[in-house]
């Protein structure tokens, strides 16, 4: 990969290379893989201060955060460290808490690290360099992207410190403005320690049963919260806190919440006071991870001009009622990727369908008004259901007969008084508008 400075024409330009713009990438250099012969080669020129595919001095690349899904996705199958046929989904109870032991089949839940992607699309990436299919520039970010003409000459001129880039198609997946902005928004949260637990002690963890969700976890005034614990191993796992709230929380407040799931599961932090007979010490905490997904029904668009589309949240990838956003990162870079090798417009698909949006408001606006009661909401869709259907409407991908089955598993009362009040707010807005 070149890294010169000078001005660059090339087929299409990345704008921000994160996990939209990564994925883009590698589904394209599978697709030019696999292009019939005498299909041209494509020009691409990625554009961001932070490169994720280039090892550091120490070999190492970016351990900055972990991606969980269910679909399957052939493309990131060699990068899978981890999948289960199996979870398990706590609830508190008014004793004991509820275990929910689900089996995901025909699913598979899997678990990927953002490193063991980035070597993946490396690797896949230089194949196609190799094979001369595909050519990559880079540049630091954008200053600036202005829009071209429509039509097979048209261009669009991105700005860079580095040099300009002129493009036939830009693929845009920095934050962007909503067509229309929210009127619900919360934000999923969270921070995760990789732990390693006292190898002297009894295992900690079951490698075969991943927590998908545990309820237990004190619940904030506005919105959920849980944890998760995905285990690498009897000693080793990566133990998460999360919620769904208005803001972010400072750092105390994310060691307590990690703290006090920590002592769900029988750990004792480093160090820290004894949490029972049946604790176990952590001795290690290799790595740590936190960020923050928008959660929001607002209405967003991937057309951004006659020469920009947008990719990722920007062009609403992101699942506002849940967060999820892996799954349909790779619905839309298998779209585009297949789009430019034909020559066509790179235009992603809707990542979800309309009637999802619907949905997804109704139960955004229940979370924030405390009208859904959260700890209760998602082992009763398990409990009444089978997993696959639930797991895949998380991620946006179940058929009008399905979601009508889930529907009638969910508080009818609560999801009525909500429907009525969205209808409303729809009302307001169109005279306000």
């Amino acid at each position: 990969m070149s890294a010169a400075t000078g001005p660059e024409d090339v087929d299409v330009a990345l704008v921000g290379v994160g996990g939209a713009g990564l994925v883009a990438l590698h589904h394209l250099a599978l697709a030019l893989r696999t292009a019939p012969r005498g299909s041209a080669a494509l020009r691409v020129a990625l554009v961001d201060d932070v490169d994720r595919l280039t090892p550091g001095p120490d070999g190492a690349r970016p351990r900055d955060r972990t991606w969980c899904f269910w679909e399957d996705a052939p493309a990131v199958a060699p990068a899978v460290v981890r999948s289960w046929g199996a979870v398990d989904v706590l609830a508190p109870g008014p004793g004991a808490a509820t275990r929910l032991t689900v089996d995901v089949a025909p699913l598979r839940y899997r678990m990927l690290r953002g490193e063991d992607l980035y070597a993946l699309v490396d690797a896949d990436v230089a194949d196609a360099v190799r094979a001369g299919r595909l050519a990559v520039v880079r540049r630091p970010a954008a200053t600036a992207v202005e829009d071209g003409a429509p039509g097979p000459g048209g261009r669009a001129l991105v700005r860079t410190p580095g040099g300009d880039v002129v493009a036939r198609w830009v693929l845009d997946s920095r934050p962007a403005p909503p067509l229309r902005p929210p009127a619900t928004a919360l934000l999923q949260h969270f921070r995760g320690e990789l732990v390693r637990t006292d190898p002297a002690a009894p295992p900690a963890f079951d490698p075969d049963l991943p927590v998908l969700m545990d309820l237990r976890t004190p619940q904030p005034a506005v919105g959920l919260s849980f944890g998760y614990c995905l285990p690498l191993g009897p000693r080793e796992a990566l133990v998460e806190y999360t919620e769904f709230s208005p803001a972010v929380l400072d750092d105390a407040g994310y060691v307590a919440g990690l703290d006090a799931y920590r002592r769900l599961l029988g750990l004792r932090p480093r160090g820290g006071a004894s949490a029972g007979p049946a604790g176990v010490d952590v001795v290690a905490v290799d790595h740590v991870e936190q960020g923050v997904i928008p959660m929001a029904d607002d209405v967003r668009t991937a057309r951004a001009g006659h020469r920009v589309r947008r990719l990722g949240t920007a062009g609403g990838a992101t699942r506002a009622s849940t967060g999820y956003t892996f799954s349909a990162l790779q619905r839309q870079g298998a779209a585009v990727a297949a789009a430019l090798v034909a020559g066509d417009d790179p235009l992603p698909p809707p990542a979800y369908p309309r009637r999802h949006r619907w949905m997804d408001s109704l139960v955004l606006r229940g979370w924030a008004s405390g009208a859904l009661e959260g700890p209760s909401f998602f082992p009763r869709l398990f409990a009444r259901n089978p997993a696959d259907r639930v797991l895949r409407f998380l991620d946006g991908a179940t058929s009008p007969a399905e979601e009508l089955a889930l529907m009638a598993t969910a508080p009818r009362g609560t999801m009525t008084a909500l429907a009525g009040r969205d209808a409303a707010g729809r009302v307001r807005r169109r005279v306000a508008g």
